[in-house]
């Protein structure tokens, strides 16, 4: 860092020049006390001394020891939104980090087709706000810019299972965190997540019936409240093959929709509101009893699995809309 000082001479001479103008000629000031007001100026000036932090991106680079993810901001065009107002939470890999990953990863992540992933990747290294070590040890989760959320663990002091070896590199617009792997986003959309997980064939073959694939496979992001397999086959029978006759599509798209929250909403975000707003245009009541998270009368079985384009929430029964 920069270290700037007022030197003890410049504010002696200072302090001088104040307390002649201040005693002035016929001034009931004695000596002692024009010292004394000297000395006092003298150590005020003197406390003015401080050290200019420089920004996050120029901290990083005086560092020497991240020049792989200085290229990788260059290429991904961040280089001027971490150098802003901020405030921001870092955690950054160093180039050894960088080198754990795969051979010719790096090499691709930096090509202008593959932009938008390394924008993902490197959006989940950093979190809006300034925090100490002590306030990120003492989360469970953080969100991040990328949208998703990084595991946090007190006890191995690590993020996402990745350790944290260096804390509280302080800077004029954050905070940096040192790591020693590169953490890495869910890249998977809701549907390529809910197509490789295998129980959810029949949403899968519903969505497709309602013309609702490209959708669920968009920006997003969504929160999905998403049935198994055994929850549709829980329904009533010939409900569902009903329900994908083309004549009902309509009925079809609006039961689906009913599952679909925009935006990105965790179970403990869900829990605190206490319902939530479908795309269907309904609400959903979500509550916790018993130690079971509820959307309406269905329970979910596993919350808060991340998609490139929102999260899952996988429940045991369909939910149904009113009227």
């Amino acid at each position: 860092m920069n270290t700037k000082a007022i030197t003890l001479a410049a504010g002696t001479m200072l302090a001088t020049a104040l307390s002649t103008t201040l005693a002035g000629p016929g001034s009931s000031c004695s000596s002692e006390n024009s010292a004394t007001k000297q000395a006092n100026t003298t150590t005020e000036m003197t406390r003015v001394s401080y050290t200019a932090k420089k920004d996050i991106i120029d901290t990083a680079v005086a560092a020497g020891s991240f020049k792989t993810l200085a290229a990788a901001l260059t290429e991904a065009d961040l280089i001027g939104a971490l150098k802003g107002k901020g405030p921001f939470t870092v955690f950054a890999p160093t180039d050894e980090a960088f080198a754990k990953l795969p051979k010719g990863t790096v090499e691709s992540l930096l090509k202008p087709e593959n932009r938008d992933m390394l924008i993902s990747i490197l959006t989940y290294h950093v979190v809006p706000g300034e925090l100490d070590a002590g306030e990120v040890l003492g989360s469970t989760t953080l969100t991040t810019l990328n949208g998703q959320r990084v595991d946090i663990s007190k006890e191995d002091a690590s993020i996402d299972g990745v350790s944290i070896v260096k804390t509280d590199i302080e800077c004029s617009n954050g905070i940096i965190h040192v790591i020693d792997e590169v953490i890495l986003p869910q890249s998977d959309s809701i549907l390529d997540i809910a197509s490789s997980a295998g129980s959810f064939n029949t949403l899968a073959a519903a969505l497709e019936a309602a013309d609702l694939v490209d959708a669920l496979r968009g920006d997003g992001p969504f929160t999905v409240f998403a049935p198994t397999d055994e929850a549709f086959a829980a329904l009533p029978e010939g409900t569902l093959e009903t329900l994908l006759m083309p004549e009902n599509k309509d009925k079809l798209r609006s039961i689906l929709l009913y599952h679909v929250v925009e935006g990105r909403v965790y179970a403990d975000q869900a829990i605190e509101s206490g319902q939530a707003a479908t795309l269907q245009g309904g609400e959903v009541k979500v509550k916790k009893s018993w130690g079971d998270v509820k959307v309406n009368e269905a329970k979910v079985v596993t919350p808060d699995l991340e998609a490139s384009n929102g999260v899952i929430h996988v429940i045991d029964r369909v939910i149904l809309p009113q009227g």
